[in-house]
Order: structure tokens, then sequence, then C-alpha cells
């Protein structure tokens, strides 16, 4: 659904890292993707949050880094990461989560 919800909006790069076997990490899964701009990083974010409350009634738990250039939205269990190209390349949260199990979505 989160996928659905990015690519809809057109997002890139989307990748899930999977930390379930790594001690002491924030969540369990990781899902994170590259916009174009600040709009397209909250149409994507806005997006995921209506289609998992309309589908699941899921509520996301905190939103932070609207209209900015990093996004992140906390469903407990799974964080989404929303950058711009620029940001997701100055933060390199892939590198820092790199011992969790990256998995490639296309």
């Amino acid at each position: 659904m989160i996928v659905e919800g990015i690519k809809e909006k057109k997002g890139q790069d989307i990748i899930v890292i999977d930390l379930l076997n790594i001690t002491n990490a924030p969540c369990s899964f990781f899902v994170i993707c590259s916009a174009t701009s600040r709009i397209q990083v909250n149409a994507i974010i806005n997006n995921i949050i209506k289609l998992l409350y309309e589908k699941m009634s899921l509520r996301v738990l905190r939103d932070e880094g609207r209209h900015s250039d990093w996004c992140v939205l906390d469903y407990f269990d799974i964080v989404i990461h929303v950058f711009t190209e620029e940001a997701r390349e100055h933060y390199k949260l892939e590198k820092l989560w790199a011992d969790g199990l990256i998995k490639n979505i296309i």
C-alpha cells in the first residue's frame, strides 16, 4: 500500500530496509524514496496518509518535515522517509542503515 502511494505520485528510487534483526532499531522497516521537489514530497506523503487511512484505517502517529526536503511518516513499525533527490544524497540514510536487509522496489 505504501509503495502504491509512492508510485501513484511518481516517487523514485524506492527501497525498503528490513530492520527486524537489528538490535535497538527504531522500527521494523524503513521505506525510502526520492522526489524531484518539495511539492512532490508533500504530494507523496499526503497520498500515503490518505491511502493507509482509507484502505486500512491507519492513522499516522507522527509526521515531520512537511514543506521541507525530507519528510518522515511514523507508523510505529514502519517509518517512511520521502526526500528530495539532493537531501537523500546528502543524508545517505541507506548507508547509515546498510546492516539492514535492503530491497530495491521497481
